[in-house]
């Protein structure tokens, strides 16, 4: 068994002996199977962003895993959370940069750290990922590199042979405006890079996902892959309702551009209209979709209705498996919130922790599609596509 096998195992035996499966609604309709995506892999146990993460993702039955990009000095699209590398990797240990310690504007707001475009491709391999959360495991901090956008994709082709199922990829296009600014747009080279890998279509099992509009309107024209429209906020205040600080109140293309408005207008019924011109389906952060105030859960909205019946699929981002990540009236069991909003009707999610997404699918699909469930819970290597 390989390394990242043999720490997928520990971790599923740990996962089932400690979920406590709530209770399922009576749920019969025909709905789609939803899909767990990898968010920056498996970052609840790996360095973000990893290869090993990745793949550690697709054992714990991620069906994507999720690349965020950010481009090197020389033009090649690599898998970072952000441009500035300072809390994902030990880039500030390396005597040998100390010297590219920089400010640097993004999307309006001054940073101070290393930044991916000021590296060629070669000197990022000199470069190891460490875990940005300080209370995540570190020890695997500095035992993994940074990957390519092609080797993220060769890693998903290649894992789809070995477990039997299709693994996709989730692209985030990270600050576009940004890297448009300094002659560095992602756009072109992320397409060619799926062109090489034979994914530029519409059947490939690729979404791009950006929290700017104009960079989808323009892959919309380059591209039949599928796009995904990222939709945020800045917190969830007292009462429940988001609140909208900048540089999270709104596409910074508007902020560029002049137009008025917050991210919180995409999710109206004209906000989708206008989405559903240019994209598949939305991101939205998990509070659009059911919100709290303090530790009582607030009733859902109407977005997941709303946005089907603008012919979008809808992808909230992000579940952790943490206390002080969940909102508190869940209990501290995660199984129980990622489970609520497969019932709310979601076509997918984005969790750090693919093996409790997996878990609560299974248990979602037993009072909705109990074949695919139990494919899944037999072996893992059932393909949603040959269910749908």
């Amino acid at each position: 068994m390989t390394k990242v096998g043999i720490i997928a195992a520990a971790i599923l035996a740990a996962a089932s002996a400690a979920i406590i499966p709530p209770a399922l609604a009576d749920h019969k309709d025909d709905k789609k199977a939803p899909i767990v995506i990898g968010h920056r892999g498996a970052p609840g146990y790996l360095p973000d962003h990893t290869l090993e993460g990745y793949a550690l993702a697709i054992e714990l039955g991620a069906d994507f895993i999720e690349p965020d990009l950010v481009a090197t000095k020389d033009g090649f699209l690599i898998a970072r959370h952000e441009p500035n590398m300072i809390s994902t990797t030990n880039v500030k240990d390396l005597p040998q940069f100390a010297g590219r310690k920089r400010t640097a504007v993004i999307d309006g707001f001054p940073e101070e750290g290393f930044f991916a475009s000021d590296f060629t491709l070669a000197e990022i391999r000199t470069i190891r990922a460490v875990q940005p959360l300080a209370d995540r495991d570190a020890r695997f901090n500095g035992k993994f590199g940074i990957p390519t956008i092609d080797e993220v994709i060769a890693l998903a082709k290649r894992k789809s042979e070995e477990v039997g199922r299709t693994i996709g990829v989730y692209p985030e296009t990270k600050h576009p405006t940004y890297h448009q600014s300094i002659g560095l747009p992602l756009e072109d080279r992320l397409i060619d890079a799926l062109k090489r890998a034979g994914w530029n279509k519409r059947e490939a099992p690729v979404y791009i996902q950006s929290f700017e509009t104009a960079n989808l309107r323009y892959l919309n024209r380059k591209t039949t892959v599928r796009l995904v429209q990222l939709i945020d906020a800045n917190d969830v205040n007292a009462d429940g309702t988001l609140d909208f600080t900048a540089p999270y109140d709104k596409p910074y293309d508007w902020t560029v551009s002049g137009r008025s408005g917050l991210f919180k207008d995409l999710v109206t019924p004209a906000g989708l209209a206008e989405v559903a011109t240019y994209a598949d389906g939305i991101g939205p952060w998990k509070p659009y979709i059911m919100s709290w105030a303090g530790s009582t859960l607030l009733p859902p909205t109407n977005v997941v209705a709303d946005a089907h019946r603008a012919g979008l699929v809808v992808h909230p981002y992000t579940f952790r498996n943490e206390a002080s990540r969940q909102p508190a009236g869940f209990g501290g069991n995660p199984v129980r919130e990622h489970l609520k909003y497969f019932e709310l009707g979601v076509d997918g999610m984005f969790s750090d922790y693919a093996d409790t997404a997996f878990a609560a699918r299974a248990m979602y699909l037993l009072s909705t599609d109990s074949s695919f469930a139990d494919c899944l819970l037999a072996n893992r290597r059932c393909d949603k596509r040959d269910f749908d």
